[in-house]
């Protein structure tokens, strides 16, 4: 299919591989990437909790009925999802990879493998093979994919992007706080030179005298045997031979308070908190929601998007320990919103006859909402609003 004029191609940067990242960038001073932020343990930790507590989490399909219950679904989709994908990813691998490129990247994306209605396979695509060609008007933006050459609808794909305005290419948090995550880095990069040398101090020789050529290539080869870091090493220096130091040494620079402060600031950056519970509600649900939001909207039939919706089941998450889970059951038991049953259900045990009920105290009085009407267990009497006496049954 050719696409008009109107449309242009975005503007994507891309960067050759080489063996050492590290020394790429510090060489052309790139910008610090995504490969490069990997690098540093502060973003790789805070990354693999991200992704890695996401991909665990299993994705569900749930209906809302007519008498407004909610159902789970059991759909084929839900299994591409969690755990077979049917391309060369299972489900945790692809949540994982969708999630990382959301953080790092211009978006997760997925292509929909469809045949007619019925979704065959998910397949996931790398941000940089995909080119986005996209119109110049404002209000009604159009776009779509380009792969290998062939066209792409929208539709075609799921999306999770991070920080758009544009609904096909996000923001990801190395080129947001690009600046934050190079300090970090361009520090990394200087321990890592001062632990190649030694912690030797850098500087220049100054001499008096002029050195003859087998001299100075004599000085050099010293010098740079005292840089080995391989053993205890000496240089004796003539007279008139003086060395000058260019910089300050590591503990001048207070490196380690340094390093410190940069690791706080990245688990700042990842919403990275000493509580878990503050780390889930912070890091976490923010991108399970964008997730949802992403599957509901091309996942789902037209029809199917008045009932149905897709959900991470957090219950496996949100678990926590065995005395804090039988503590809030006991409460949810007696408050009456909950039964024994659904209490085993939760942690894996079988439903018993008999307990599919809810305890109540006779001195609770009830009251219908949609009859309007007012029960006492203790008298077993009813009333309505506005009526004035009882009707005992």
């Amino acid at each position: 299919m050719k696409w008009p004029k109107i449309f242009k191609k975005k503007n994507e940067i891309t960067v050759d591989s080489v063996d050492d990242i590290l020394l790429k960038a510090l060489l052309e001073g790139e910008t610090i990437g995504r490969n490069e932020a990997m690098t540093l343990p502060a973003v790789f930790k805070a990354v693999d909790f991200i992704c890695g507590t996401i991909a665990m989490i299993p994705i569900k399909l749930y209906e809302i009925t007519e008498d407004k219950k909610v159902k789970e679904i059991e759909d084929s989709r839900v299994n591409l999802l969690n755990d077979d994908t049917k391309d060369t990813l299972d489900g945790v691998q692809f949540k994982r990879a969708i999630v990382e490129d959301y953080l790092l990247d211009k978006g997760g994306y997925a292509y929909i493998n469809k045949m007619r209605n019925t979704v065959k396979s998910l397949n996931y695509v790398e941000p940089n093979k995909i080119d986005i060609f996209y119109n110049e008007d404002p209000i009604f933006k159009s776009y779509h994919f380009t792969i290998d050459g062939k066209d792409y609808q929208d539709y075609d794909f799921i999306k999770l992007l991070r920080n758009t305005k544009n609904g096909y290419s996000g923001t990801g948090v190395t080129q947001q706080v690009s600046k934050a995550i190079e300090t970090a880095y361009q520090t990394m990069l200087y321990q890592l030179i001062l632990l190649k040398t030694g912690g030797n101090k850098k500087g220049f020789l100054k001499s008096e005298n002029v050195l003859t050529k087998e001299a100075i290539e004599k000085l050099k080869a010293a010098w740079k045997k005292l840089y080995s870091n391989n053993e205890s090493n000496v240089v004796v220096l003539n007279k008139g031979l003086d060395f000058k130091e260019s910089s300050s040494s590591s503990v001048e620079m207070q490196l380690n308070e340094s390093k410190n402060t940069l690791n706080k600031e990245i688990d700042g950056i990842f919403h990275i908190k000493d509580n878990y519970s503050d780390t889930f509600k912070e890091a976490i649900q923010p991108i399970i929601s964008a997730f949802e939001c992403a599957l509901n909207r091309n996942l789902l039939l037209e029809k199917e998007k008045k009932t149905r919706y897709f959900a991470f089941d957090l219950k496996e998450a949100l678990k926590g320990t065995l005395k804090e889970r039988f503590e809030a059951y006991k409460v949810a038991k007696e408050t009456g919103w909950i039964t024994l049953n659904e209490i085993r259900y939760l942690e894996d045990y079988d439903s018993i006859d008999g307990l599919d009920i809810v305890a109540m105290s006779l001195g609770n009085v009830i009251y219908d909402t949609k009859e309007k009407k007012f029960y006492t267990p203790n008298t077993d009497s009813e009333k309505k609003i506005g009526e004035g006496g009882d009707a005992n049954e």
